[in-house]
């Protein structure tokens, strides 16, 4: 929220109590919590929302699946729910993703799809489809938990050469697990999590990075550093040892 808010007053052309071409901003994360913004831009014959700025900003930069969405108005107007196209939108593309929307009790983060009853979701593919209940299972909590991965991991994942995966502020949980892979379509395997190690950065070792398809520690922690820029030796990490169920997965 703060993100599109920052957005907005930086870029609007509008002062307080004005009309403007750019007046909304929003921020969209993405699965590997990258965040991405955008402005409106309005016309009469209908210019996008800051939400889609923000959602194809997000495709340009490689992401494929979102985590949740949110869209702010200029000088302090505060989070304002999205309209009925983006709603639609948002079902057709992404319809697990989260939408941060005001409601009389206060902000809350509901899925995309519930944000419009007995929805038909329109794909490219095949048109506009017959209702779908499992458009409302929150991908989350509907079966084993999900830990998410850059696509590039899949096939040392597959091959069994990455049996680790070193995590920042994104805790897992011994058990059942469901390795999704944000390709496009996205790749989900079968898994279990044997063991969940915390430790500081400075702790990693050798074998935690062979455990990954790595060489060395330092190898590991400049990985790290990719995901994470901000991350510092003395920050926490959790070094999640996991076994693949099926290789083949499901696309």
């Amino acid at each position: 929220m703060e993100l599109a808010r920052r957005t907005i007053d930086a870029q609007t052309d509008a002062g307080p109590n004005e009309d403007g071409i750019h007046t909304m901003g929003a921020a969209v994360m993405a699965a590997d919590y990258r965040m991405f913004v955008g402005v409106n831009l309005y016309h009469f014959t209908g210019g996008p929302c800051a939400e889609l700025v923000a959602l194809g900003a997000a495709r340009a930069q490689g992401a494929r699946q979102m985590r949740c969405i949110v869209a702010v108005g200029n000088h302090g107007r505060g989070v304002i729910g999205p309209c009925g196209r983006d709603r639609q939108v948002f079902v057709d593309y992404y319809p697990t993703m989260r939408v941060i929307v005001p409601t009389p009790e206060g902000l809350r983060s509901v899925l995309a799809a519930d944000l419009m009853p007995l929805v038909q979701r329109w794909t490219p593919e095949a048109g506009m489809n017959g209702l779908d209940p499992s458009l409302h299972q929150d991908p989350e909590t509907a079966g084993p938990p999900i830990i998410r991965f850059n696509p590039r991991y899949l096939d040392v994942v597959r091959s069994g050469a990455k049996t680790r995966t070193t995590r920042f502020r994104d805790p897992a949980r011994l058990g059942p697990a469901r390795l999704v892979f944000e390709s496009d379509p996205e790749v989900v395997l079968s898994a279990e999590v044997t063991d969940i190690r915390h430790c500081p950065v400075s702790g990693l070792t050798d074998q935690d990075a062979q455990a990954e398809g790595l060489t060395t520690a330092a190898e590991l922690r400049e990985v790290l550093k990719g995901h994470y820029p901000d991350l510092a030796g003395t920050d926490e990490v959790d070094v999640v040892t996991f076994q693949i169920n099926d290789p083949t997965g499901a696309a």
